[in-house]
């Protein structure tokens, strides 16, 4: 069975197509900058690299570039799309609707549908990318959401419930539910793998840092906290969101610039974090070189973000009662040594201690322990397999 994953962020489109005969990538790539600049690279499991700027306005052209990719001749790994068992998609927000990974409906698209309030920059380019999936594979093909709310399910009500009046959390099931679940669920297992240890013997902080990032705390394998909340707005500062702020900040602004409440979500969701602080761009890199040739807005748009991260992890740790691990994950965790350098040295007091060689080293897709051997706290980079966890979801799904 050949299983095509499309993992949809706010400005990616990451996908795989993976034969479950024995989990083997036959091809991946990302669709990177869209609605920006566009960049598309695919690879094939064999070698075959193709890469090329090219404008992606949205997330159906995005998808566009993925099918041509993989049944082309020169860099294509199947002869036709009827090679293709199943699509999994991952889907950032299932509300009080779905608990679990289901296969789609006319009626779980229009519940996906309805949740786009709570998460306005992916579920409506989830949608957009099941539909183009429709127009293309038609429904002779079955397709699976997986939504990254599952696995943050185990929080207890202490963590999840808002101090707003109960009722609303009755009436409209407002509450904290957290993303990313598929990586925070693959990282801190493979952590544990890494470990040599059984995941319920572990209190681990995971951070999915990239133009989304949430950190979580995972108690055994549960998740206990995590710093996205109602929508993806919540936690630390991103690409172009603000992370939490004083509410009043949001009625403060909206009195004074006279802003409709969809012009203050869209300041909040597209115009805040990195790209309204460093007034240059919503991409961690371009910040980074930014800061690098001395522009003092860009560095400051860093040095707030690795403060939030300190303090979530500070606070994780409270939570969880001492930590065993951290775990760096994602676009900027994956690939920003001098971010997690900063974070981990700042951690010193606990114990932390990391190879700034090994560190350095631990970028471009490559996984492994960047911490000492006498760090008290075991410190790992670990890319995130998101597609792997769809995958096996959507297999048993359609096997079922």
């Amino acid at each position: 069975m050949k299983i095509l994953v499309i993992n949809a962020g706010s400005s990616s489109m990451k996908y795989q197509l993976i034969d479950m005969t024995d989990e083997s990538v036959l091809a991946k790539g990302n669709c990177e900058r869209i609605g920006i600049d566009g960049h598309f690279k695919h690879s094939t499991g064999d070698g075959r690299v193709f890469e090329t700027d090219v404008t992606m306005t949205n997330h159906t052209e995005a998808f566009v570039q993925i099918k041509n990719a993989l049944i082309s001749e020169e860099y294509g790994v199947i002869k036709s799309l009827d090679e293709v068992s199943a699509v999994g998609h991952r889907i950032v927000q299932g509300g009080s609707l779905f608990s679990e990974s289901v296969i789609v409906t006319e009626d779980v698209i229009k519940g996906i549908e309805s949740l786009i309030p709570l998460a306005p920059l992916h579920n409506a380019a989830h949608v957009q990318g099941i539909r183009a999936c429709l127009e293309v594979f038609g429904t002779q093909v079955p397709e699976v959401v997986v939504f990254d709310t599952a696995f943050h399910s185990t929080m207890p009500e202490k963590a999840f419930i808002y101090p707003v009046p109960y009722e609303y959390y009755e009436k409209y099931a407002v509450r904290r539910y957290g993303f990313h679940g598929t990586s925070h669920r693959y990282v801190s297992g493979r952590c544990a793998e890494l470990m040599g240890k059984d995941i319920k013997d572990i209190k681990m902080v995971t951070c999915h840092l990239g133009n989304g990032s949430s950190i979580t705390a995972v108690d055994g394998g549960k998740v206990v906290d995590t710093s996205m909340g109602l929508t993806p707005l919540d936690g630390i500062m991103m690409g172009t969101r603000t992370g939490s702020l004083d509410p009043s900040v949001v009625t403060f602004i909206a009195e004074k610039e006279h802003f409709t409440p969809a012009e203050m979500d869209t300041l909040l969701n597209k115009k805040s974090g990195f790209l309204g602080v460093s007034g240059i761009s919503s991409d961690d890199r371009d910040v980074t070189a930014a800061a690098e040739a001395g522009n003092k807005r860009a560095q400051l748009a860093i040095d707030i973000l690795e403060y939030d991260i300190l303090k979530y992890i500070g606070s994780y740790t409270a939570v969880l009662g001492g930590i065993d691990a951290i775990v760096f994950t994602a676009g900027i965790g994956e690939n920003q040594s001098s971010h997690r350098s900063n974070v981990c040295h700042a951690l010193a007091y606990m114990g932390v201690k990391i190879d700034d060689d090994l560190n350095a080293q631990m970028i471009r897709g490559k996984e492994g322990k960047i911490s000492t051997e006498d760090s008290s706290v075991a410190v790992y980079v670990i890319p995130t397999n998101e597609e792997l966890v769809i995958a096996r979801d959507t297999m048993a799904l359609v096997q079922k």
